[in-house]
């Protein structure tokens, strides 16, 4: 019988083994060829991609269309997996490849039309931007021909692996959209459904205008002066009659379970100093984008010279696998950067009950089958239905002037004035540009495309107020060049000047605390560096969180007793956002559960009516803290006698929450180190499905140090997902660090280089060393 045992598990064992073995086999079989030489139809001149240690791309052409070739044949040896993921997500085709866990995902994308979209605009498209998309797309299937094996995402999910088209990175365009736009296409839906279920008084009180106000110009939109409207009837329970003589509601809040959070700050930190301000006399940019953090990571180093009008370009920075061109970066002359704009570039429109609309049926195909989605669509655009009212999507991602390649023409520029003619050109999602350049200027402006607007709309608008006329882009959009301060910053919030924003909108603006506490740094030394801005970025002080901790503190003061260890940890805080504080972690979720019990009712009756009232958190600060400061009884929940009450259960509640998660054997209380609870966890998205060795695809996890409403902005899974530093004319000190590596396959050297610069906060050079690998493309000669 032992004997037998012993067998069964050495058989095992084996399986496993030659199993494991196998698998090694398949991975390294599809790893790519690195170095070589060999000819191609798509290329006019020798063309050589090489690859540095960190796997960083250096492209050398004879012209840009040339570049767009090797480019697109990096991105497809390194990041195919990703690119295909961003054609899918937009094009509503998750599901052939997990089935009827992504339904939800395509329909949203489905409801968009892009893939039919993509094909207009590149057909609009000037012919030398479509000759970089054809060109890019024969450098990524010349990839995709070389494979021995897919990769081993396509051999898991069992799908095929499907050829690149040049409408494919108008889709990649698409999904940016979808990332950086989505919240506001909700945003405007649930300021409609607020209005219409509460109305104006509740409406102006949820969406007031805060004092954390950073604007360029210094301008405040003045703050709500109106009383604090009661809570809403509709929302009450009848209580139980109070004693005689003892005075109280008949009526009281019936406490609603909503466990949403802030929106994360999608859209980024940048700023910058004219020459004034360096002891170069050069302007010095910084930038980090604020995005979902993955394996894959989103961004790709890389490196592209070439010639334009017989000059030699050098543009070095971060491109986005799918599209040729760098994203953001610099070409010595110039350099630049993105953060989410936030301008309004949405309206809903109350259909009239007469408007015709038609049906459209999607067919999405699936493993094992297709699922049928159908909507209707009105000459203003797709349809959905809120509370038996029709509204139509008027998104400026629906028309052909949203999306193109002319952020190409960066590196053409040599100046700051150049740049902003190019600026205005280009067409993604609408961007705080900011320049600088190596003679010292600097400029903000919205990059991008924008709706041209008489005025903002913040709910839906009537069918009658609609102009007959197809929407256009706009061109009278502000700009700020050289300002006197020599300082320009931007985070999320308004940037532009109170009365601008009249014209301009709120498409889900930033509170505003990060970029307040940006512009402060920026004004506490004369002369900078690219040090001194990493600092700036690392900046994790939780300016914005003091109040409530001070609010937290005294509230447990007076019941010192029950609370004496947690007064502890509240009092060792370190006003910081730091690894080891637990007291970080005790106020952030005590905020949390505050701004939950008092709105919770409100918007989980929003959602129950099928939009999203997570988006409207992002500005519930002020609401929120009026109704600590008044304490009107109406708003107080069921069985709750006192705010201070309901602030206490609110913590306790906040308290026990953590520990269940984090310790619920030992209630430990420093298992609630904000690193331990806020640690960074960069993972792949099939991992989890992977048994045994899935997490080998993971980074490695980082106790976690920043959050949202300061600089240092970092989630498990969300954050910066690239620090940028540079000074045109000075690249040897500029610095460009990532959260992971080039490759997305697993044994490749390039998997995790550079992961530990960005765990450790070290300073990645931005320009590639000596490179370590080489290929060369020829041109075929035809036959």
């Amino acid at each position: 019988m032992i004997n037998w045992i012993k067998w069964l598990v050495f058989g095992v064992l084996t399986l496993l083994s030659v199993t494991a073995i196998a698998l090694y086999i398949s991975l390294r079989l599809s790893l790519p060829a690195l170095d070589g030489n060999s000819a191609t139809y798509h290329v006019d001149a020798p063309t050589e991609l090489s690859r540095d240690g960190l796997g960083h791309a250096i492209v050398k052409a004879n012209d840009i269309f040339d570049a767009a070739y090797a480019l697109g044949f990096a991105h497809a040896q390194d990041r195919f997996f990703q690119m295909d993921l961003q054609r899918r997500t937009a094009s509503g085709n998750l599901s052939q490849w997990v089935g009827d866990i992504a339904l939800d995902i395509d329909k949203k994308a489905r409801f968009h039309q892009f893939e039919q979209r993509a094909k207009a605009v590149f057909e609009n498209l000037p012919a030398r931007q479509q000759e970089l998309l054809v060109r890019y797309a024969h450098g990524v299937n010349d990839a995709l021909s070389e494979y021995t094996l897919p990769p081993f995402e396509y051999l898991a999910a069992g799908v095929d692996v499907v050829q690149w088209r040049p409408t494919d990175s108008i889709l990649v365009i698409y999904s940016m959209y979808m990332d950086l736009q989505g919240s506001q296409v909700e945003l405007d839906l649930a300021r409609e459904a607020l209005l219409s279920t509460f109305g104006q008084d509740v409406y102006g009180f949820i969406t007031q205008p805060s004092n954390y106000q950073a604007a360029l110009d210094a301008s405040e939109i003045p703050l709500l002066d109106a009383p604090i409207p009661a809570y809403p009837a509709s929302l009450r329970t009848t209580a139980p009659q109070p004693d005689e003589g003892t005075p109280k509601e008949d009526t009281a809040i019936a406490r609603a379970q909503y466990n949403a959070a802030e929106l994360p700050d999608i859209g980024s930190n940048n700023w910058a100093v004219t020459g004034a301000h360096t002891s170069t006399g050069a302007g010095l940019l910084a930038n980090d984008m604020h995005l979902s953090l993955r394996v894959p990571i989103i961004w790709y180093r890389a490196q592209l010279n070439y010639q334009d009008a017989g000059k030699n370009v050098q543009v070095t920075g971060v491109s986005l696998p799918g599209l040729p061109g760098i994203v953001v970066g610099t070409n010595g002359h110039i350099a630049w950067g993105f953060t989410n704009a936030n301008l309004d570039n949405v309206d809903w429109i109350a259909l009239d009950d007469d408007t015709a609309t038609t049906t459209v049926t999607e067919r999405i195909p699936l493993p094992d089958g297709e699922h049928e989605f159908s909507f209707d669509v009105s000459r203003f655009g797709p349809v959905r239905e809120l509370n038996g009212k029709r509204y139509a999507l008027n998104w400026v991602a629906h028309h052909p002037f949203a999306a193109n390649l002319g952020i190409v023409d960066f590196g053409t520029a040599n100046s700051v004035d150049a740049a902003v003619k190019a600026g205005k050109r280009i067409a993604i999602p609408t961007q705080n540009l900011v320049i600088v350049d190596k003679d010292g200027s600097a400029a903000w402006l919205p990059g991008g495309a924008v709706m041209a607007r008489e005025r903002a709309t913040f709910t839906a608008i009537k069918e009658s107020d609609t102009a007959n006329t197809s929407a256009q882009r706009a061109t009278n959009l502000p700009e700020v060049i050289n300002p006197s301060m020599g300082r320009i910053w931007t985070a999320n919030a308004r940037v532009v000047s109170a009365e601008d924003t009249k014209v301009w909108g709120n498409g889900g603006y930033a509170l505003g605390a990060r970029g307040q506490q940006i512009r402060d740094r920026l004004f506490e030394k004369d002369t900078f560096n690219e040090t001194d801005f990493y600092a700036i970025q690392l900046d994790n002080h939780a300016q914005f969180l003091i109040p409530w901790q001070h609010l937290l503190y005294g509230l447990l003061n007076m019941q010192d007793i029950e609370f004496k260890p947690d007064l502890a940890y509240l009092n060792a805080w370190k006003e910081c956002a730091c690894e080891d504080s637990v007291g970080y972690t005790l106020v952030k979720y005590f905020r949390q559960e505050v701004v939950q019990t008092l709105f919770g009712g409100l918007l989980s009756t929003l959602d129950k009516q099928g939009v999203n009232s997570r988006t409207l958190l992002r500005g519930i600060e002020p609401a929120t803290w009026q109704l600590i400061h008044s304490q009107p009884s109406s708003w107080l929940p069921a069985d709750t006698e006192s705010f201070d009450e309901l602030l206490v259960d609110a913590y306790r509640r906040a308290k026990h929450k953590l520990l269940d998660k984090y310790s619920p054997v030992e209630a430990d209380m420093e298992t609630l180190a904000w690193g331990k609870v806020n640690a960074l966890s960069v993972e792949h998205p099939f991992a989890s499905q992977i048994p045994l060795v899935g997490s080998m695809l993971n980074m490695q996890q980082v106790e976690g140090f920043g959050d949202t409403y300061m600089p240092a902005v970092q989630a498990p899974k969300f954050g910066a997902s690239e620090r940028f530093f540079v000074s045109p004319g000075h690249l040897e000190d500029a610095i460009l660090t990532l959260p992971g590596g080039q490759s997305g396959h697993p044994l490749s050297d390039f998997f995790t280089a550079g992961f530990n610069d960005y765990a450790v906060h070290a300073a990645t050079p931005l320009l590639p060393s000596k490179p370590i690998h080489s290929r060369v493309f020829y041109k075929k000669e035809a036959e």
